[in-house]
C-alpha cells in the first residue's frame, strides 16, 4: 500500500508550483504533490552511484519499457523501431509541428484544450483553427460536422489531439477515433495525439490509444507519451514518440534531432524504466485516490457552492468547474480568490475562448489539502459574492 496522504513539501525548493507565498495554496499546474515512489528513487541512487554525470545514451530498455507498459496496461503491442526519445512532450509537440507543418498553415485543436499547444501552433508561425467541443448532459463530445467542415480546409494540415482531454478529463470513445482518423485520411490530415494524461483515469474506464484502433489510425498518427505526469518525473525530462508510418517517423526522427531535444540527461532512462517496470500497483492506488479526491471535490461544491457545477472527468487529476452561476469572468474571480484567500487555481480562457466561465483545479495532492483547497474556494466565493452586492 502507498500512503498518498504524506506529500512531498517542495516549498522554496524552486518547484514551479511551489514557489508561491507561504499563505498561499497552488492548485494550478498540472503537476502532483506525491512523493515519487520508493522503487524509482533506488533507481536514481544507483545512477548516482557511478559518480560521473557526463552524455548518455538511450538504452535499448527503455524504449522495451515503454513496448512492454503500453502491452501490458493498454493492449497496444508498439514495435521498438517505431519509437523515438524526446525530452518532453511539450518540445517533441513543438518540433512535429515545425517539421511536419509549414509557416502559414493551420493547426486544428479541440477547446477546451491543454493552452500550450496554442503556443507550439502560434510560436512556430502556424495559425490556430479551432473545433468547440459540445456539451451533452454534462459531458464534453467532439462536433463531427463542425470538425470535418475545419478539417477540409486545405490549409489545415496537422490536428492536435489531446487523448484523454486535458483539461475537461473526456476519455475518447473507440467510436469517436475511428471517426477522427477517418475525417483526417479524407482531408489528408496529421494527426499529432498527445496521449500523456493516459494513465490517471477513473477506475471503473478504460483508455483507448489512438493508434491503437485501426491501421488507418496508426499510419496518420504520430502519439507523444511519458512517464512524467502519473510517476511525478516532470523535472527529469522525458518522453516516447511513435510513429509507424515510416516517412513520417523520418520526418519526426529527423526534426527531434535537428532541434536537439532527443538527448538524454543522466537520469532520465534509469527513472522512467524502473517506473515502467514497476509501477502497476502504485498507479492502481493512485487512480483510486484521485478519484477519492474527486469525489470529495464534486460533493463538497454541490453540497456548499450551488453556483458552481463541476463536468464530468474520467481521467486527469484535474476538475472542470463551470463558475457561471457566480461570475461570467472566471479569471477575475480566481484573481480575487487568490488575494484573498490564497488559493491559486486557473482561469478556463487559457485553454479556449469557451473556457472563459470556467475554472481548473488541480486534485493530484493529498485530501488534507484538497480539503483546504474546497474551504478555501467556499471562503472566496463567499466573499466574492458580498463584494459585488456592496
Amino acid at each position: 500500500m502507498y500512503d498518498f496522504s504524506h506529500i512531498a513539501n517542495r516549498r522554496n525548493t524552486s518547484s514551479l508550483k511551489w514557489d508561491v507565498k507561504d499563505n498561499e495554496l497552488p492548485m494550478w499546474v498540472a503537476d502532483m504533490d506525491f512523493e515519487t515512489p520508493d522503487f524509482i528513487l533506488e533507481s536514481l541512487k544507483e545512477t548516482i552511484s557511478i559518480k560521473n554525470f557526463g552524455y548518455k545514451n538511450i538504452p535499448a530498455r527503455y524504449f522495451k519499457s515503454f513496448k512492454d507498459f503500453w502491452a501490458r496496461r493498454h493492449n497496444f503491442i508498439m514495435d521498438e523501431k517505431d519509437m523515438i526519445f524526446s525530452t518532453g512532450v511539450v518540445p517533441a509537440i513543438s518540433s512535429i509541428v515545425r517539421k511536419v507543418t509549414c509557416v502559414g498553415e493551420k493547426v486544428l485543436v479541440t477547446t477546451p484544450c491543454y493552452n500550450i499547444f496554442f503556443n507550439s501552433i502560434v510560436n512556430n508561425g502556424r495559425f490556430i483553427e479551432t473545433s468547440e467541443l459540445v456539451l451533452k448532459d454534462n459531458e464534453y463530445y467532439i462536433d463531427f460536422l463542425d470538425l470535418e467542415k475545419k478539417l477540409s480546409d486545405p490549409q489545415v494540415s496537422m490536428f492536435i489531439l489531446c487523448n484523454p482531454e486535458n483539461p475537461v478529463g473526456r476519455i475518447w470513445t473507440e467510436e469517436e477515433l475511428v471517426k477522427i482518423g477517418e475525417l483526417c485520411k479524407k482531408y489528408n490530415v496529421i494527426v499529432l495525439s498527445d496521449e500523456i494524461h493516459c494513465d490517471i483515469v477513473n477506475p471503473k474506464f478504460k483508455y483507448i490509444p489512438f493508434a491503437s484502433v485501426n491501421e488507418t489510425n496508426k499510419e496518420i498518427s504520430i502519439t507523444c507519451m511519458s512517464a512524467s505526469k502519473c510517476f511525478s518525473l516532470a523535472g527529469l525530462q522525458g518522453a516516447l514518440v511513435y510513429v509507424s508510418n515510416p516517412k513520417l517517423h523520418h520526418l519526426v526522427w529527423r526534426g527531434l534531432n535537428t532541434d536537439e531535444v532527443a538527448e538524454a540527461n543522466a537520469f532520465v532512462a534509469n527513472a522512467f524504466i524502473s517506473a515502467l517496470d514497476n509501477g502497476d500497483l502504485y498507479l492502481e492506488e493512485l487512480n483510486q485516490y484521485i478519484q477519492n479526491n474527486k469525489d470529495y471535490a464534486r460533493e463538497f461544491i454541490k453540497n456548499n457552492i450551488k453556483e458552481f457545477n463541476v463536468r464530468e472527468s474520467n481521467a486527469t487529476y484535474l476538475l472542470w468547474v463551470d463558475v457561471s452561476g457566480l461570475t461570467s469572468n472566471a479569471r477575475l474571480f480566481t484573481d480575487f480568490l487568490r488575494r484573498h484567500t490564497g488559493l491559486f487555481i486557473t482561469p478556463g480562457e487559457e485553454y479556449g475562448k469557451n473556457g472563459v466561465s470556467y475554472v481548473r483545479i488541480n486534485l493530484g495532492t493529498s485530501l488534507d489539502i484538497v480539503k483546504d483547497g474546497m474551504s478555501r474556494l467556499k471562503n472566496g466565493v463567499d466573499l466574492f459574492k458580498e463584494k459585488q452586492c456592496k
